[in-house]
């Protein structure tokens, strides 16, 4: 299926009848608050699945930032998919470690890290460094395309805008980015930014 940009496919609380497989694009995920704010709880892109481990109902809103190509596959032929696809199973077990993981992560940026290693983290996590990656391997600069607004990262990090944009020109002044425009920067030295984002520079 393709969702237009600006376009929803998941609403909150509504029956959870299929998981999504994101092929193509970029997708807010989101919850409200019960004073109708909405907090920004992540950002999916290629390769991302969404409601594989909703029950009920759907415990987030999804709305495409960008346009956006989706495999749609119901739950109710999860077993068929599943004994046609012997490794489906387990790919989608290893789906489900991965969002738990990702919930204990977010729980430690809002919780425990500073402004600098929150946006360091969130630019790491999507320039695709990881903490076991040597030096030499994470040192190569990379050109990132942010689709998302500023107030759109500010919300998924916890911070004011302002803050994220003090924080980006910071990061700049330091050569550890170069700002094209609002959509684009170069990360030109990720393995500093890794180095922020665990706490130890």
């Amino acid at each position: 299926m393709t969702v237009p940009a600006g376009r929803g496919f998941i609403e909150e609380g509504e029956t959870a009848r299929d998981f999504f497989v994101v092929t193509e694009g970029t997708i807010r995920l989101f919850t409200l608050l019960p004073d109708g704010r909405r907090q920004v709880t992540g950002f999916a892109e290629r390769g991302s699945f969404l409601g594989l481990a909703a029950e009920m109902s759907y415990a987030f809103g999804a709305e495409a930032l960008t346009s956006t190509q989706l495999c749609r596959f119901p739950h109710a032929a999860m077993e068929r998919l599943t004994a046609r696809f012997p490794h489906l199973e387990h790919r989608l077990r290893i789906e489900a470690s991965r969002e738990l993981a990702r919930s204990h992560a977010r729980m430690t940026l809002l919780g425990r890290k500073t402004a600098q290693e929150r946006l360091a983290s969130f630019l790491v996590e999507r320039v695709g460094c990881h903490p076991r990656v040597s030096a030499q391997d994470s040192s190569t600069g990379k050109t990132l395309t942010l689709p998302m607004p500023r107030s759109d990262i500010a919300d998924y990090l916890g911070l004011t805008i302002e803050t994220v944009s003090r924080v980006f020109s910071h990061f700049k002044r330091e050569g550890l980015i170069n700002i094209h425009s609002i959509t684009q920067i170069d990360v030109l030295k990720p393995d500093r930014l890794l180095r922020i984002s665990e706490g130890t520079l």
